[in-house]
C-alpha cells in the first residue's frame, strides 16, 4: 500500500519586539550628538518608517527569538517536547557556533530534535519555512518552529544615514505540523550571488581579529529595482504553481523593507493596497523577522483568517529571493 505523503500546516505564531520604542524624532536627536542630519520627516517620506525597536546591548537574537518561540508555541497549544525540528533564520546569531537554534532549543527545554540556522538574510524566513515544509513532506518531521529573528542594529553604521535608519530588531515564529489538508500550497526560492556587494555585510572574524566591513551597506536603488521585479516574477510563478490566481490572494505579506517597495509590488500584481499586510512604519526593516512579525500581527488582530489565501515573499541580501503560498 502506498504511503500517503502529509501536507504541512501553520498551526500558531508569535512574535517579540524589544521593549525600547525608537521614533524618527529620538533617532534624529541621537544622530544629532553625531553630526548626522536627518528627521521624522526626511525618513518617512522616503521610507514610510515612523519607528522601530532596538535591542539593548547585550539583547541577544536567542534571546529574541526564544520568547517568539514560546508565544508561538502557546498559540498553537503545542509542548516544547513536541517539536521535532527547529529552523531559525538569521543573519546576527549569537556566536559563529553553536547555532542559534541550538540555543533557542537549550532556551525551550527541548532535546533531541534537528536544529539548525539559515542564512539568506531577508529571505531567511520564506527558505526555513520552505524546508521544514519539505522536512515534513518528506516524512522527516511532524511538527516544526521555525523563527525569523535579528538584532540588526549589531550590524548598523550609525554614522551612514542611508542605512541605519531603515533598521530595527525582533523576532517572529511559527508552528508547522503535518496534517492530512493542504497548507502550504506553492514555494519556490532563488538567488544570484553575482548581486551579493548590493546588499551585504562584508565583515568577517578571523585570527581573532575583525577582517573587511563589518558594517551593512546598501546600493538603495539597485535593491528598489531587483526587489520588485524579481518579487513580482516570484508571485506570478507560485501562484500558478498552486493553480491559485492572483485575485484570489486574501493577503500579501511582503518583507518590510520600504514603504515605496510594498505599495510598487502590489500595484504591479494589481492586488489592493488594503490586503497588503504593513508593519514597516512600526517595526522598520527587521530582516529575517518582519515576514513572521508582520503575519503574526495580522493574525492576533484578525485579519487572517482561517480557509484564506497568504502569500508570503522574502527578498534579500545575496541577492536571495523567495515566496510561499499558504492555505490558513
Amino acid at each position: 500500500m502506498t504511503q500517503v505523503k502529509p501536507f504541512a500546516r501553520i498551526v500558531g505564531s508569535g512574535g517579540f519586539l524589544p521593549p525600547r520604542v525608537v521614533t524618527n524624532d529620538d533617532l534624529a536627536a541621537e544622530l544629532a550628538t553625531r553630526q548626522i542630519e536627518t528627521s521624522d520627516q526626511w525618513i518617512t517620506e522616503r521610507t514610510g518608517i515612523r519607528q522601530r525597536h532596538l535591542a539593548d546591548k547585550g539583547m541577544t537574537t536567542s534571546a529574541l527569538a526564544t520568547e517568539a518561540a514560546r508565544r508561538a508555541l502557546a498559540d498553537a497549544g503545542v509542548e516544547a517536547g513536541e517539536v521535532d525540528l527547529i529552523i531559525v533564520a538569521t543573519s546576527t546569531p549569537d556566536f559563529v557556533f553553536p547555532s542559534t537554534a541550538c540555543l533557542v532549543q537549550a532556551n525551550l527545554g527541548n532535546k533531541g530534535a534537528a536544529a539548525f540556522d539559515v542564512q539568506a538574510v531577508c529571505s531567511g524566513f520564506v527558505y526555513a519555512l520552505t524546508t521544514a515544509d519539505s522536512f515534513i513532506r518528506a516524512g522527516r518531521a511532524r511538527c516544526a518552529l521555525i523563527i525569523g529573528a535579528e538584532v540588526f542594529s549589531s550590524i548598523l553604521d550609525w554614522s551612514d544615514r542611508s542605512t541605519c535608519v531603515l533598521f530595527g530588531d525582533g523576532a517572529g515564529a511559527v508552528v508547522l505540523k503535518a496534517s492530512d489538508a493542504p497548507g502550504i500550497l506553492g514555494a519556490e526560492l532563488h538567488a544570484d550571488g553575482s548581486q551579493m556587494n548590493i546588499l551585504c555585510a562584508a565583515g568577517n572574524v578571523a585570527f581573532g581579529q575583525v577582517t573587511g566591513d563589518p558594517f551593512l551597506r546598501m546600493d538603495g536603488q539597485a535593491v528598489f529595482k531587483q526587489a520588485v521585479t524579481v518579487l513580482d516574477r516570484s508571485a506570478r510563478t507560485v501562484t500558478e504553481q498552486a493553480g491559485v490566481a492572483l485575485s484570489e490572494i486574501d493577503w500579501l505579506i511582503p518583507h518590510q523593507a520600504n514603504l515605496r517597495i510594498l505599495t510598487f509590488l502590489a500595484k504591479k500584481l494589481d492586488i489592493p493596497v488594503e490586503k497588503v499586510v504593513i508593519t514597516v512604519d512600526q517595526h522598520a526593516n527587521t530582516s529575517a523577522a518582519s515576514i513572521p512579525l508582520a503575519f503574526d500581527v495580522a493574525r492576533r488582530d484578525g485579519r487572517i483568517q482561517p480557509g484564506q489565501l497568504v502569500l508570503m515573499q522574502g527578498v534579500g541580501g545575496g541577492f536571495t529571493w523567495g515566496s510561499v503560498l499558504v492555505r490558513m
